[in-house]
């Protein structure tokens, strides 16, 4: 009878699956068409334990997305069980995401695999927080008439664009520019030029 794995040898493969999935993230987020071992080389693991865990780049990059939704869903979760006033906690939400960089993974994974149906499941379900959320910030008027719940998206992106080699002068500059763009979207405020964005704009840069 084959032996199970010992508690020491779970373990060791936990830690390998999240030096592997570190690693990947910062390759692919730098360079989307980088190969599986350059994330192999980096994560310091043998080409065939990579491959063991993930028997495809695509089963990778389906990994990274499906972590950063649960991460953005989590997020909005707590922002709504959040009973300060709506924008304070819109605020923090909009903090909180930009510093766990789930948005890097959407500008450089967006139409680079084919995405599942859990993975369909789980954007229809941050995008329903998206709104529940914003719908509170509306109803309390302290957002601009004019920004749709679509905006929100593209504008945690922009931040996300800011990066320099130095990860904390990245993260001094994205603060900086998060809470200029946070000041914008408060009412009152000037008219916005142009027509506003749509989800299906969003979601066709995943169609490969």
């Amino acid at each position: 009878m084959r032996q199970q794995p010992g508690p020491g040898r779970q373990a060791e493969a936990a830690r390998n699956d999240q030096l592997i999935l570190d690693a990947a993230r910062a390759v692919f987020v730098a360079d989307p068409a980088a190969p599986v071992s350059e994330v192999a080389r980096r994560a310091g693991v043998g080409i065939a334990a990579l491959y063991r865990r993930y028997p495809s780049k695509e089963d990778m990059l389906r990994k990274l997305s499906g972590d950063g939704l649960h991460r953005y869903i989590a997020e909005a979760e707590a922002a709504l069980a959040d009973d300060r006033d709506p924008w304070t906690g819109f605020a923090d939400f909009m903090r909180r995401v930009m510093q766990a960089d789930t948005l890097s993974l959407t500008q450089s994974l967006a139409g680079t695999f084919t995405p599942t149906e859990e993975l369909y499941r789980d954007a229809a379900r941050a995008q329903d927080l998206n709104v529940a959320l914003f719908e509170r910030v509306r109803a309390a008027r302290a957002i601009r008439p004019d920004v749709v719940v679509d905006d929100i998206g593209w504008i945690l992106e922009m931040v996300a664009s800011v990066r320099l080699r130095d990860p904390r002068r990245t993260g001094e500059l994205r603060e900086r520019y998060l809470a200029l763009l946070l000041d914008g979207l408060r009412a009152p405020g000037r008219p916005l030029p142009g027509p506003q964005p749509t989800w299906a704009e969003i979601g066709e840069r995943w169609d490969t």
